[in-house]
């Protein structure tokens, strides 16, 4: 019989490896980026024209390795396609564990 873990939510902390929060912030950012380049029907080539990024290192990026790719960066890919991006702290009331929240709006 195989025993069942449940989640804490974050499958990079899960996995045990290191920078999970960080690793989880960054796969939400890269699935949005994906989302809005798909939505406007481009292609790699034309999305890192506009993203400042080789289409190589877009590729990488868009396929969840993105350990060179800042947060700062993939935050700026977010406004150079028109998103806003705000930054919010504050106190986790439903957990007692700290953790990091990507919203989009």
């Amino acid at each position: 019989m195989r025993e069942i873990e449940e989640s804490v939510g974050n499958v990079y902390l899960d996995l045990g490896m290191p920078n999970a929060q960080e690793m989880l912030v960054k796969a939400q950012l890269a699935t949005k980026i994906d989302e809005i380049i798909k939505s406007r029907k481009w292609t790699q080539q034309q999305a890192a024209a506009v993203l400042g990024m080789s289409q190589p290192k877009l590729s990488k990026m868009l396929r969840g390795q993105f350990r060179g790719v800042s947060e700062t960066k993939m935050m700026d890919c977010l406004i150079r396609l028109g998103r806003n991006v705000q930054i919010v702290v504050g106190a986790d009331q439903t957990s007692h564990h700290p953790h990091v929240e990507v919203v989009f709006a």
